[in-house]
């Protein structure tokens, strides 16, 4: 008859094994249910600030200091008590604290300062194809490949909308993927994310 400490040890044994079970079991199912490949998924981007970008400044309590720059082709904007504020290279919370270090130096008790792009201009996506306006455009944070299409015109009415292509440059290596955009549209299929320098192609229907 088994004692007590052997039926806990065996009892312990079947749980971990369970556990181990579940957890391979659901990093599988990640594999097998993710529609891209690793290197295409979402992911990260570079928030850094270039040449011709747009970003607002807002200062709390103070509307006079709210406004929306362009970085200049010399990698800077103008604000106002400060002057030049070199922004290229730098992220927006880089910025932020720039901004907010030298308006409490003298001008300002404690300012509080956010800044918000609106257009990473400095930065691009190209679309071709079917599409009504093909071209080169601007990239904007969290971009979208639905957002890509749509500001090329739309789809034409040749378009394979489930076969469109996006090319991606990764470590120095070209990588593609096949996004189905109409299954997106509809509900069946999760959003796909754009990286900058990302090339969408739509390829014509074969009847």
């Amino acid at each position: 008859m088994a004692t007590a400490v052997e039926l806990y040890s065996s009892g312990m044994r079947s749980v971990l094994l369970t556990l181990l079970v579940l957890t391979v079991g659901l990093g599988c199912a990640d594999k097998a249910t993710s529609p891209y490949p690793v290197s295409l998924r979402p992911g990260t981007t570079d928030a850094s600030l270039g040449q011709g970008d747009l970003f607002e400044v807002r200062v709390f309590d103070e509307p006079d200091l709210a406004g929306v720059y362009q970085v200049g082709t010399d990698g800077a904007i103008s604000f106002p008590l400060i002057g030049r504020v070199v922004v290229e290279g730098k992220l927006p919370s880089d910025v932020e604290q720039e901004i907010k270090a030298r308006l409490a130096d003298g001008f300002l008790k404690n300012p509080q300062v956010s800044v918000l792009v609106k257009e990473y201009r400095s930065k691009k996506v190209s679309v071709f194809g079917q599409v009504r306006n093909p071209g080169t455009f601007p990239f904007t944070e969290h971009m979208s490949v639905i957002e890509a299409i749509t500001r090329a015109g739309g789809f034409t009415s040749m378009a394979k909308k489930n076969s469109v292509r996006v090319t991606r440059l990764v470590d120095g290596k070209t990588t593609k993927t096949t996004v189905a955009v109409e299954d997106i549209g509809q509900g069946k299929a999760p959003n796909y994310q754009l990286w900058p320098g990302d090339v969408v192609f739509v390829p014509e229907r074969v009847f």
